[in-house]
């Protein structure tokens, strides 16, 4: 079955979450090469009092390089820019990031939805964007426009989510490429380094 998957080129990952996603970022995180050619886009819906906490955890854990994502940082391959808490994070057409504090999505600020939007406009079918565990349907329009770009839609699998209700949402809406179980998610990233 694999042979019949076509390996998408692969601009830029962004991986969305929320209630239970961090035990999945935790898993995945320390499998990933170091040497990946793309840049990996995090939104997690967090607290405001846990600004740095993300990052040091994540960087703990990975060879990349993790950064809290700043107004103007320009993607790079091997890095991991996560979204800070309370702002949405956008992609401009020059690979830049932008952040925004305009009304929540989804009760959500960030929201998964704006950042796989956005990204799904600049990088089109050279977009991968993951969802994970979470207890709400942010993702799910997001989703929808990726799939709309030709980019490909990765929905973990309900099954080994904590928070099941927000990959299943995703799943009733949208057609995915794939739907991996959590300990497969790293192999698959990993294999899109071409």
């Amino acid at each position: 079955m694999a042979e019949t998957l076509r390996k998408p080129k692969c601009g830029a990952i962004v991986i969305g979450g929320s209630a239970g996603s961090l035990d999945v970022l935790l898993e995945v995180f320390p499998s990933l090469r170091a040497d990946l050619k793309f840049p990996i886009i995090l939104v997690v819906h967090r607290k405001g009092s846990s600004e740095s906490l993300l990052s040091d955890l994540l960087q703990s854990r990975t060879a990349l390089t993790v950064l809290e994502a700043e107004e103007k940082s320009l993607l790079e391959g091997g890095k991991v820019y996560i979204a800070p808490a309370d702002y949405h994070l956008l992609i401009e057409e020059d690979h830049t990031l932008s952040l925004d504090y305009s009304e929540k999505v989804n009760y959500s600020r960030p929201s998964i939805d704006v950042t796989f939007q956005s990204a799904a406009e600049v990088f089109k079918s050279e977009l991968v964007c993951v969802l994970l565990s979470g207890s709400n349907a942010d993702g799910v329009e997001g989703l929808k426009t990726v799939n709309n770009f030709g980019g490909n839609v990765v929905i973990q699998n309900p099954n080994t989510a904590i928070m099941p209700y927000m990959p299943q949402q995703a799943i009733n809406a949208v057609k995915p490429n794939l739907v991996l179980d959590s300990f497969d998610m790293a192999e698959y990233i990993n294999g899109l380094h071409g």
